[in-house]
């Protein structure tokens, strides 16, 4: 998932490529251009054009806050 800033500063977040498009020896300056035909089939839906891409970065992974900190019981009714 990516984050975009356009020219007129407006912001997308978390935009959506495929990672098989990303495996390649470019990294992600592919997905630059997944956007920008993402915005194009948006902006022909809707009538109304975004500007242009100004940056993309990836957008930052959330992690899972399930670990409190307190030691869990271990379940299972068998002896050891």
């Amino acid at each position: 998932m990516f984050d975009v800033v356009y020219e007129d500063g407006t912001r997308s977040s978390n935009r959506k490529v495929s990672a098989g498009v990303l495996a390649g020896l470019d990294g992600d300056a592919p997905a630059r251009g997944i956007i920008e035909a993402q915005d194009r089939e948006i902006a022909a839906a809707s009538g109304r054009a975004r500007s242009d891409v100004k940056s993309i970065v990836r957008s930052p992974q959330k992690v899972a806050n399930d670990d409190s900190g307190v030691d869990r019981k271990v379940r299972g009714g068998g002896k050891r």
